[in-house]
């Protein structure tokens, strides 16, 4: 069926807008002038009728009209107007409910009908695909990162816990003694105002929130947060907001003298025999603490192990030329040391 048809040229029904089949019954959309403007219209006919096969008649403004009526194998639509009817379109009952196809976009003929179509649409070339790359699974990834992890930690474990022997000959000693030493001098700090001291030179202060009061207190400011309603249980919500007093104070800038860090007097050797540096202090220096550390330098099959040792009561036990029994973890490092039998 053709929506162009019937076309009336100087008619009041300007045409047919479309007719869909349905399993039992035709739904049939025409136009029609009115007045102005064009009025669309609907109608629904079964192959029975309405009402058991009785002529079901549709009226459309200035007179015009469609009519539907069916018999045993047809459907019969005719359009009418006071001059006399204007066209009759008969539908085949077996048409009614029958399958129906889209029309291709450069079909020139209706594929259910026959009827002749519009203007051909060419259809646009399609490009060729692009083969689909293959992504990688989502849990791949953090599957590769613990794997290494747990590799990383296997590792580590496999190595601090092997263990390996070696005979070794004690090939030196080396020690080193430390003197610490402060020295009062001029320092930069920052502070609150009441916590400075009193022969400090302050240079400048600015304010600044020190703490947080549920109440009003000298020196605070009110803050507040969104406001929110609650329920109060009588059906109407109460607007509160939550508030509190930030308490501003002087955050200063000052100079002071202050002990400080200075480098520290060293004294060190390869004999059995260290001693501590000779210290001598300014006026406004002093000594702050000593420091003491003794190794011993082991030479084995092809290794070199470097041993520290406590005190130099220990670090006399190890004569130059004397063996020793190395033990070692898998990162080279020494765990224990024995005397070899």
């Amino acid at each position: 069926l053709d929506r162009n048809t019937p076309r009336i040229v100087a008619g009041r029904v300007l045409g047919l807008r479309d007719l869909r089949l349905q399993r039992d019954a035709a739904i049939v959309t025409w136009l029609a002038e009115d007045k102005d403007e064009v009025a669309v219209r609907t109608g629904r006919f079964g192959p029975a009728g309405p009402r058991g096969g009785t002529r079901q008649l549709v009226t459309v403004p200035k007179g015009a009209a469609i009519a539907a009526v069916s018999d045993d194998e047809a459907l019969w639509v005719a359009w009418t107007q006071a001059a006399g009817p204007l066209g009759v379109l008969r539908v085949p009952l077996n048409t009614i409910g029958a399958p129906r196809t889209e029309n291709p976009a450069t079909a020139t003929k209706c594929s259910n009908c026959g009827s002749p179509l519009g203007k051909p649409v060419a259809e646009p070339a399609s490009k060729p695909a692009r083969p689909a790359g293959r992504s990688l699974p989502r849990w791949l990834i953090p599957a590769v990162i613990g794997l290494i992890i747990v590799l990383c930690v296997g590792f580590f474990v496999a190595q601090s816990t092997r263990r390996s022997q070696d005979v070794a000959e004690v090939q030196g000693v080396q020690w080193q003694r430390r003197v610490l030493v402060q020295a009062l001098i001029p320092v930069t700090r920052t502070d609150w105002l009441d916590q400075v001291p009193q022969d400090a030179n302050v240079s400048k202060c600015n304010g600044r929130v020190r703490s947080v009061s549920p109440d009003p207190v000298p020196n605070s400011v009110e803050v507040c947060g969104t406001p929110y309603v609650v329920d109060t249980g009588t059906g109407v919500g109460e607007v509160v907001k939550d508030c509190e007093y930030q308490v501003s104070d002087s955050w200063c800038v000052y100079e002071t003298l202050d002990w400080v860090a200075m480098p520290a007097v060293v004294a060190e050797g390869t004999d059995y025999n260290p001693h501590w540096p000779e210290t001598i202090l300014e006026n406004n220096q002093k000594e702050a603490g000593r420091e003491e550390s003794y190794s011993v330098i082991l030479s084995g099959d092809g290794e070199t192990y470097r041993v520290p040792v406590r005190s130099l009561e220990e670090l006399q036990k190890y004569q130059p030329g004397s063996r020793w029994r190395v033990e070692v973890n898998g990162f080279g490092g020494v765990v224990g040391v024995e005397p070899a039998q």
